[in-house]
């Protein structure tokens, strides 16, 4: 059988098809400091500069591709297999580039600026993260999940999460407000401001957090401020997943509020502590929680 050359028309069709085809696998999201991040194809390589990206990453169905992590990174348990690059506060910097990453998932206000500004002009990609709203958290997951090529697995994610806030926000709305003293750290001791995520988890719940006008996302405070406050709910994250030690200190004040009426309450910290899908179950218990206080009236 004759074979027969391919007629001039066909090939350059083709010819102007292949710049097409090449932007096709082009992928571009915009990230949270407002940069458009673009990759020639999908990340299969990616380091993560946080515990809350590392879990997100995960989440969004980019388990696979993380090829490295900062300490701390510990849920879900794969994430403890990867190798560590530093701590979030101090990046081992030729640890991250030995591991040859096309996508580096920066954290804006926990990584230093100046060693994240070096990985890019050492030519890394860099995405910079900071979810602040449940809104950010659903919306990170799909852009997370196309920088990944899973975008599936990161919009079903995202959707449940949506989901199940909105179910929180609508059972929540009309009860009646408990004033509420969220305990971040507690030496020194350090709680949240109104703008904050884990002050959305609270008036969510029908909470009001009782430092929302401060100026800083996680101030240091005193005693004296919470006495002069006097919240009907004390919560605290404590220092590990069920260690709600730092609520003994209250016992001390017997004249709060939250004192007399027993409603001082632990919230596992990695459930409200990091902005992950994690926050859904996170603030189902502290509902729960505001439920108890509103009962104790």
């Amino acid at each position: 059988m004759a074979c027969h050359p391919p007629k001039p028309r066909f090939v350059l069709a083709l010819l102007l098809m292949l710049p097409a085809l090449a932007a096709s696998a082009r992928v571009c999201v915009d990230d949270d400091a407002g940069r458009r991040v673009c990759l020639e194809q999908p990340a299969e390589r990616i380091v993560a500069l946080s515990p809350g990206a590392t879990e997100l990453l995960f989440n969004a169905g980019a388990g696979e591709r993380l090829v490295g992590a900062v300490s701390f990174s510990d849920f879900p348990p794969a994430a403890k297999a990867l190798p560590r690059v530093g701590s979030y506060k101090r990046l081992d910097m030729e640890a991250v580039l030995a591991l040859k990453p096309d996508l580096v998932v920066a954290w804006i206000s926990g990584n230093p600026e100046t060693q994240v500004q070096r990985l890019e002009e050492l030519g890394l990609t860099i995405y910079r993260s900071e979810p602040l709203r449940f809104a950010d958290v659903a919306d990170t997951l799909e852009r997370f999940s196309v920088l990944a090529g899973t975008e599936r697995t990161g919009r079903a994610a995202a959707d449940h999460f949506r989901d199940g806030i909105a179910a929180l926000r609508h059972r929540y709305a009309d009860a009646d407000p408990v004033p509420v003293f969220y305990e971040v750290w507690e030496e020194p001791l350090m709680t949240v401001n109104g703008e904050h995520l884990i002050s959305e988890a609270i008036r969510v719940c029908g909470g009001v957090n009782v430092f929302a006008d401060l100026p800083t996302l996680a101030p240091r405070i005193g005693k004296e401020a919470v006495i002069a406050k006097d919240p009907e709910a004390i919560v605290a994250g404590g220092m590990g997943e069920d260690n709600p030690e730092w609520l003994e200190l209250w016992k001390r004040f017997p004249a709060l509020t939250a004192v007399q009426r027993d409603n001082l309450f632990f919230v596992p910290p990695s459930t409200l502590q990091r902005p992950t899908p994690q926050m859904l179950e996170g603030t189902r218990l502290l509902c729960r929680h505001l439920e108890t206080a509103r009962a104790r009236r």
